[in-house]
């Protein structure tokens, strides 16, 4: 009985080890399989929060800290700082840039659209239809 009962405990942490594309590979299979068993595997991922509970970068031992972290040497560490203020700032402004251009395109869509319902208003006039 504690073969039986410690095998999905041995699977759970077998496909934890391996990431999310691993339980994503289970489900598929499980689909084709009988899809019960993807359903039932898609269910756990969802409600037992192995898709949205747990980051990837949270595992990964490269991307924890890699901001905060001083490598040791001043000299590379303040260029760091300066450049990832000079990346947040550009990004920034590049924020700011595509806004007025959605706000352009809007702006000359809305005026497209005023420019044809005037014309339209215009020749209804001139054949004597009325305006809608």
């Amino acid at each position: 009985m504690t073969a039986i009962a410690t095998w999905p405990g041995r699977a759970e942490s077998w496909l934890d080890e391996r990431g999310k594309p691993a339980w994503i590979a289970a489900m598929v299979v499980g689909f084709i399989v009988f899809w019960p068993i993807g359903l039932a595997i898609l269910a756990y991922m969802i409600w037992g929060k192995q898709m949205f509970g747990r980051s990837c970068k949270g595992r990964n031992p490269m991307h924890r800290g890699a901001m905060t972290s001083s490598s040791g040497n001043s000299a590379f560490d303040a260029y760091k700082a300066d450049m990832l203020k000079r990346l947040e700032d550009e990004q920034a402004a590049f924020g700011a840039f595509l806004d007025r251009l959605r706000e352009a395109k809007d702006k000359a869509e809305f005026d497209t659209f005023m420019d044809e319902r005037s014309r339209k208003r215009a020749e209804s006039a001139q054949q004597g239809e009325p305006a809608s």
